[in-house]
């Protein structure tokens, strides 16, 4: 039977259909084009739309769903929110989009062993809030916290601002209930805080975008809500100096929960677009988070505020009412609405280097910038030298596309260079799979490709992404 993997073209048959219907019923399947259109797009902007739409409700069905696709080779690529910018949930092949989006259930709560299993589709703002009612919380926070769901965190390993302190989904998840591309039901992992018996699969799934299984459960490892916080807003003179004081904020004894930054570029940009007070020799800022016991905090403040103070320094405010804290967060709240007023179709880029590098890079990133007259604007997780690299283009003008082309193949040539790696939380998926090459080397490339074919021995799981 030929393989739609290798011919997207070539149209699921209506027996096919006929079976995907009897698997997850007619209310759970789409076939109308009007309907598939929205599931062939994620926040990549790119768009390829499905021949058809799974939207399992069961474990069960999603396995019946791969063996299904398997016998009949049709591609299947799975979906949270499609929250994600590099392109992992397009469609590539067309084929069957698998949404789990109605598979939303919290499965069990067990706040007394520090727990909580939910299934992929469920909003990660959902969780925080069961778990808050316990006094706990998940770590992973990524800004779209508000619509991305679990299995999506999971599949880029998207983390946010508290990983600094709490880390990402890989430190975060116990374990995982999974259905591999070849349609083997597996559990990973444990339900207990330790365990090392056999490989640890929980991990390599985690970050995997889809590409080796899917996710139908996942255990969560809950933490409890500190007593208080204290917020900190420090202003430097330029990048060099706040990159110094995020080295010195991070090697001494308390671990900030937040370590935020931004830019001289995007401060001037918010000046432009906000009515935020800053003083006028401001060329870098730093956003902190200090959280802890009420008997603690004071000191804990007193240390970050020591580590952070030093050369370059232009302003420290310490917020200690929500009024104050409001007022601290406003400028780096009205960072996105000038972004999208400026861009509204800018390039976002995710990277890490070494925390001591982080200097190098903004400084090699404004000159990439003057050398291929493109503006770019940086903000990100200091605290682990994730920088959000934002290219302020019109995708629209071909002459600027082509320029930004040539500037994110220097901007990764330049991480690399600085020990850093291309993706810290946005993932690979279709816009850098082509550069994963220059990361990795070949034998260890060769390696994770043996790896795809064990979990998904007829290529049928999200063909096309990761690599190239």
């Amino acid at each position: 039977m030929p393989s739609r993997v290798d011919n997207p073209d070539q149209p699921l048959s209506s027996v096919f259909l006929e079976k995907l219907e009897r698997t997850v019923r007619s209310e759970n399947l789409l076939t109308d084009p009007a309907d598939t259109w929205v599931y062939g797009y994620d926040n990549s902007r790119r768009q390829i739309p499905p021949s058809a739409v799974a939207l399992p409700v069961t474990h069960q069905q999603v396995v019946d769903i791969v063996k299904l696709c398997n016998h009949f080779s049709v591609p299947l690529t799975p979906r949270g929110r499609a929250t994600g910018t590099p392109g992992g949930a397009v469609p590539l092949h067309h084929g069957v989009v698998l949404s789990c989006e109605r598979m939303s259930r919290i499965l069990h709560n067990a706040p007394e062993d520090r727990y909580m299993v939910a299934e992929p589709g469920v909003i990660n703002a959902d969780v925080q809030k069961v778990a808050q009612q316990s006094g706990f919380f998940w770590a992973p926070d990524p800004t779209s916290a508000a619509f991305c769901t679990i299995g999506g965190n999971l599949a880029y390993n998207s983390a946010g601002p508290r990983a600094v302190k709490y880390g990402t989904p890989r430190e975060n998840v116990l374990g995982l209930r999974a259905v591999t591309g070849a349609g083997e039901e597996i559990r990973t992992g444990v339900c207990t805080s330790k365990g090392v018996v056999g490989y640890d699969l929980t991990r390599l799934i985690i970050g995997s975008e889809g590409t080796l299984a899917i996710i139908t459960e996942a255990t969560l490892k809950l933490i409890p809500l500190a007593q208080t916080k204290r917020t900190l807003r420090a202003i430097y003179r330029d990048i060099q100096t706040a990159a110094a004081a995020v080295s010195r904020i991070m090697a001494q004894p308390v671990t900030p929960s937040a370590l935020e930054f931004i830019d001289g570029n995007a401060i001037n940009m918010i000046r432009n677009y906000s009515s935020a007070s800053l003083p006028a020799e401001a060329g870098a800022l730093l956003m902190i988070e200090v959280d802890g016991i009420e008997a603690g905090i004071d000191a804990a403040t007193t240390i970050i505020t020591e580590a952070a103070g030093g050369a370059g320094l232009v302003d420290l405010q310490t917020a200690r009412s929500q009024q104050e804290i409001e007022s601290l967060w406003a400028m780096r709240k009205a960072l996105s609405p000038a972004l999208r007023t400026i861009a509204p179709k800018k390039i976002n880029e995710d990277v890490v280097v070494p925390v001591s590098r982080m200097a190098a890079l903004v400084t090699g990133l404004d000159q990439l910038a003057k050398k291929h007259d493109i503006t770019i604007i940086n903000f990100g997780h200091a605290g682990n030298g994730n920088i959000h690299v934002n290219l302020l283009i019109d995708p629209t003008d071909q002459q600027q596309l082509l320029r930004a082309e040539r500037c994110l193949d220097e901007l990764f040539t330049l991480v690399l260079e600085l020990n850093g790696t291309l993706s810290g939380e946005h993932g690979v998926g279709i816009e850098k799979r082509k550069f994963v090459s220059r990361e990795i080397e070949p034998q260890t490339l060769a390696l994770m490709k043996r790896i795809k074919e064990q979990f998904d021995p007829n290529g049928i799981l999200n063909p096309g992404k990761m690599f190239s």
